[in-house]
């Protein structure tokens, strides 16, 4: 396993550091095709019972929504009755789950997925904030020697040059860094009750959003097969390796302003549970 910078200005991220499919049932059509017309015939009394069901369970949720509000004013909404304020998704530090994952084909890939989030944040670029990352993923018989090779990567000025980012992993004045890794799906290759072999299929975010960078934040595409072991009472990565892709084609969209990506970047704060 070895540690280079070539991925977009990312280092290589063998330095970081059941299979469930999702099925998506689409409601059955009066045609079977497209283009065909939609029946206008009287409906049937079992259709009927199935409106007056669906509008009741609807005002029964409006009911319950509505229960509780005391006539006091709610923070979610300004006080001339304007739309409610943003509420961005900053992480709050605080993990969903705090007792490890599950020992079982569920828990591996949960384990994968959130350390593949972990070791792909703007964390790694922090010296305390890598240090508790290492610490969290890597087993304990190989954590030492991932330290030293993952420190030898973020503390390297030219890397941090390269990228746009001060000799102390920070990001130049007007400008935010951003590296953000986002799991799509997840892949058990092999799996016992001691060690596993997890595949985490995601696209990741790179880059320095504002004015007059030099790196604006793109998008790549990367799998990231992970080796974990059960450690004590949870999973815990012994080694991975990287292969870039599937990537899908992309689509024709205007790409957003630089300011427009700092304020969404700022406004919609990253996952710590990732599935």
């Amino acid at each position: 396993m070895s540690l280079d910078d070539d991925h977009n200005g990312r280092p290589d991220d063998d330095g970081y550091g059941g299979s469930g499919h999702t099925r998506t049932r689409l409601p059955d059509s009066d045609g079977g095709g497209y283009g065909t017309a939609r029946r206008t015939g009287p409906r049937s009394p079992r259709s009927l019972v199935t409106v007056v069901t669906v509008v009741v369970l609807l005002l029964a949720a409006i009911a319950f929504a509505n229960r509780g509000g005391g006539g006091g004013s709610s923070d979610d909404a300004s006080a001339d009755g304007a739309d409610p304020a943003a509420a961005p998704t900053s992480p709050s530090g605080q993990k969903p789950v705090t007792s490890g994952f599950g020992r079982d084909r569920e828990g591996v890939q949960s384990a994968a997925a959130n350390y593949a989030v972990a070791l792909g944040s703007d964390g790694m670029y922090d010296d305390t904030r890598r240090q508790e990352i290492t610490e969290s993923v890597y087993a304990p018989a190989v954590v030492a020697q991932r330290r030293q090779d993952i420190d030898k990567v973020y503390s390297d000025p030219k890397f941090l040059a390269r990228i746009g980012l001060n000799e102390d992993g920070t990001a130049p004045e007007g400008q935010t860094f951003v590296t953000r890794s986002n799991p799509v799906g997840s892949k058990v290759e092999k799996f016992s009750n001691n060690a596993a072999t997890v595949s985490v299929w995601y696209s990741a975010l790179f880059g320095l959003a504002g004015e007059g960078s030099k790196n604006p934040v793109s998008e790549s595409w990367y799998t990231s097969t992970f080796e974990l072991k059960w450690v004590g009472s949870d999973w815990k990565v012994t080694d991975f390796e990287q292969k870039e892709g599937p990537t899908p084609v992309g689509r024709d969209q205007t790409a957003s302003t630089a300011k427009e990506m700092a304020d969404a970047i700022k406004q919609f704060g990253g996952f710590t549970y990732a599935r």
